[in-house]
């Protein structure tokens, strides 16, 4: 199996792409921990893998909250010992609005989750990897942080700015056994569309007018496999990447 005894944490893996890779992670043989805001899902994932064989450990995390991604740390390594993967799949939608409507309030809950969490899980991430000589971080992006037109101007904002974050880790810890890889998924089937309130009209009209060109939607177990390959082993000369996985969508 590809992740045989491998430690992972997995935010927002109550459901859609997080419980996939949670499940898929869990099946190469990984320690899962399922961490998620919503606890009550994200032990329903965790029975679900220690049924199957697996094992897991649910941990309630608001990954907003600096002191919340420290406990999931701590308890993860209170509970394994180490870590050993770091998936960084939590994330919220906009509401669509261009730079002209997107509010105060918006912008910076959209940064909050989807760019200054993901910095502070990797750096607490770095701070394990870098004392026990090894470590791993994929992060869920988006073609959104690839293109201008996945999203409302928060979203696509703070999905670049991971995508600079991922590249730059990448290289800065090159030499230290660390590696930091990102996954752009195009459309996929998940629930992410709950996230977005007071959407823009506008804005929506825009971005519908690459819809036409995309050639399917994609399923959270598609993405699950990019995250397993990029997690393991195989993929160990592949550092500071991001990686599409959309049917073609962005070869457009």
């Amino acid at each position: 199996m590809k992740l045989q005894d491998k430690v992972a944490i997995i935010t927002g893996a109550a459901s859609g792409m997080g419980k996939a890779i949670a499940e898929g992670y869990a099946q190469e043989g990984a320690k899962v921990v399922v961490s998620d805001l919503n606890f009550e899902g994200a032990q329903t994932v965790a029975q679900a893998i220690i049924e199957s064989g697996g094992e897991a450990v649910a941990i309630q995390t608001n990954v907003a909250s600096e002191e919340d991604l420290q406990h999931l740390f701590e308890e993860t390594k209170a509970k394994y010992g180490k870590i050993d993967i770091v998936v960084n799949n939590a994330g919220i939608m906009d509401g669509m609005e261009p730079v002209g409507e997107v509010s105060n309030e918006r912008w910076d809950r959209v940064f909050s989750i989807n760019t200054t969490a993901v910095m502070q899980s990797m750096r607490l991430a770095v701070e394990e990897f870098q004392k026990q000589g090894h470590g791993v971080i994929v992060n869920n992006i988006s073609a959104g942080g690839l293109y201008g037109a996945r999203a409302g101007a928060a979203y696509t904002a703070s999905k670049h700015a991971v995508v600079g974050l991922t590249k730059n880790t990448a290289f800065m810890y090159a030499d230290q056994n660390i590696r930091c890889n990102g996954i752009a998924p195009g459309g996929v089937e998940t629930n992410i569309g709950t996230s977005m309130t007071n959407m823009s009209q506008f804005g929506f009209s825009r971005q519908q007018l690459g819809m036409g060109i995309n050639p399917r939607t994609g399923k959270p177990e598609e993405i699950a496999k990019l995250a397993i390959f990029l997690g393991s082993d195989d993929a160990s000369f592949i550092n500071g990447q991001v990686i599409a996985a959309d049917a073609g969508w962005t070869a457009y």
